[in-house]
């Protein structure tokens, strides 16, 4: 949905300083990108929302739309393909007809940070609107944490702490009210690299959640 969602910030956004004049350089040096707060992307009616850690800055600051334009959307995206929560076909474009099925995306912090790191304030800071994106899902079901910051983020907008359950990938973490946190290493390029997360080893965690949904 749109960034005039109630749940979504402003897409000129300027309560984090630092992400705002960053945003700021980016829109005088590439005037032609989205340079905004990223709106989320998919059906409210969703029954999963996956969330991330930050747009990248050639990623969704480019092109508007969470995962799109940069290396992580590839394994994101193929992997929601090939479990039956999105259609089309995947082209790092917002105009490439992919439509997600039955699942929002969303990021923990909506603007690009420098280095791709947001600091603990900023984390703080976006956290409301994340705690509204949840609460405007009527039929959610479960959230796909990617990494251990958007894993506190949603514990955080939950209104639980974020000692309340650990960060493990492939860990399924039943919350309060019905709700199912599962957790997966972010599908960054640094980590598929390394090796510390593999294509198998994120199908294993969109599988069990898929099986969640089914039950």
């Amino acid at each position: 949905m749109a960034a005039a969602d109630a749940s979504a910030p402003a897409p000129d956004c300027r309560i984090c300083v630092r992400l705002a004049t960053y945003r700021d350089a980016n829109r005088a040096a590439n005037p032609s990108w989205f340079n905004g707060a990223v709106p989320s992307f998919g059906p409210v009616d969703a029954r999963l929302l996956v969330v991330g850690l930050a747009p990248g800055v050639r990623g969704a600051n480019r092109t508007g739309r969470p995962f799109t334009g940069d290396f992580a959307g590839m394994l994101l995206y193929a992997t929601l393909l090939k479990f039956g929560f999105a259609t089309g076909t995947y082209q790092a474009d917002p105009a490439d007809w992919l439509a997600l099925v039955d699942c929002r995306v969303t990021n923990a912090v909506r603007c690009v940070p420098p280095a791709n790191l947001p600091t603990p304030a900023e984390i703080t800071n976006c956290n409301p609107f994340l705690a509204r994106e949840l609460a405007a899902m009527p039929r959610l079901r479960a959230v796909l944490a990617l990494g251990g910051v958007a894993h506190k983020a949603v514990l955080r907008a939950r209104g639980l702490r974020a000692s309340h359950v650990p960060f493990a990938h492939g860990a399924l973490h039943p919350l309060p009210e019905g709700l199912l946190l599962a957790d997966s290493y972010h599908v960054s390029r640094l980590n598929t690299n390394t090796g510390r997360l593999t294509a198998a080893m994120f199908e294993a965690v969109v599988r069990d959640i898929r099986t969640h949904l089914a039950t």
